[in-house]
């Protein structure tokens, strides 16, 4: 297992270094600069700001010396926020954007896996095709559509919820969790039940069902741990996606996360701020696929025993 994690490792290092590479590249394409503004600045003023920040060096020095600086946890001062580095609005905006996908991807858990066993038990009966049908609409449905239909209904017509914020007013965190969580929660459904459905189709499973075993103590002890081994396989990138994508829903919601500061340096041409959000985002993707990875080997004694093998 300590092998297959080192080996992991160090399959993520050119994958993060070719982020790095084609971020810093993309986002020096860009028409415009970081200070470019309404009101024009005056030369003088920009050549300075320049040398400030090192734009007047060449190129391939300022990647060096970015990349030089990424390895050492650097990812330089914002331009738009000249008083805060990156990694300071990084870690100021961050808490609100894992709280938030940790709520979501709980919601998508209980509803995707309730959901999706329910259809596989009953399979083509109408407990299977309402959940499913309820599962397409999900996938199909984007959160920036989705977020003002739950504050149209749940805040502004019925008042059970807030409308905004974050931590402040009880409630508050449950429309955007729903939000993020429900296109998650219909993928999560939809891979349990396929998985549940292969998982209760093999002769291991007909074997218990002849000795006369109960259908609950096969779907719990033998058929649950191989059905929800895909959805254990999709939560790595899922968590992920969710940190990443949080962006919509924050700003739908006026949540204080990392997605502001993200949409922010986008339209400011943040170079560094850009860079940071990305990298770290490419971090946290190669962290959870690692630790999806983990899990499902710890759950699969075939793949533990192709690992022991294979040292």
């Amino acid at each position: 297992m300590w092998l297959f994690i080192v080996k992991r490792l160090f399959q993520a290092i050119p994958v993060l270094f070719l982020v790095i590479t084609v971020t810093f590249f993309m986002v020096r394409a860009a028409p415009g600069g970081p200070f470019d503004a309404e009101r024009a600045v005056p030369p003088e003023v920009l050549k300075q700001l320049n040398q400030r920040y090192h734009l007047d060096d060449p190129l391939w020095k300022q990647y060096l010396d970015y990349l030089w600086n990424v390895i050492q946890g650097d990812f330089g001062p914002s331009f738009k926020y000249p008083t805060h580095s990156v990694n300071d609005l990084i870690a100021s905006g961050f808490p609100a954007t894992l709280e938030l996908s940790l709520y979501a991807i709980g919601f998508a858990l209980l509803v995707g896996l309730s959901a999706g066993l329910l259809a596989a038990l009953r399979r083509n009966t109408w407990q299977d095709y309402i959940p499913m049908s309820a599962a397409m609409i999900g996938i199909c449905m984007p959160t920036f559509v989705l977020g003002p239909i739950l504050l149209l209904i749940f805040g502004l017509w019925l008042g059970w919820l807030p409308v905004a914020g974050w931590g402040q007013i009880p409630g508050d965190k449950v429309l955007p969790s729903i939000t993020l969580g429900t296109a998650y929660a219909a993928y999560i459904a939809r891979i349990c039940r396929g998985g549940m459905l292969e998982i209760l189709s093999q002769d291991y499973i007909r074997t218990a069902r002849a000795k006369g075993l109960s259908n609950q103590r096969i779907v719990l002890v033998h058929a649950l741990r191989g059905g929800i081994a895909p959805v254990i396989s999709y939560l790595g990138p899922a968590l992920a996606g969710l940190l990443a994508g949080s962006f919509v829903v924050e700003t739908i919601f006026q949540i204080p996360g990392l997605g502001r500061f993200y949409v922010t340096a986008a339209f400011n041409r943040d170079y560094t701020m850009i860079l940071g959000c990305t990298i770290f985002f490419a971090f946290l993707i190669v962290l959870f696929n690692l630790l999806a990875d983990i899990v499902l080997v710890w759950l699969n004694p075939k793949l533990r025993q192709e690992l022991g093998g294979k040292r």
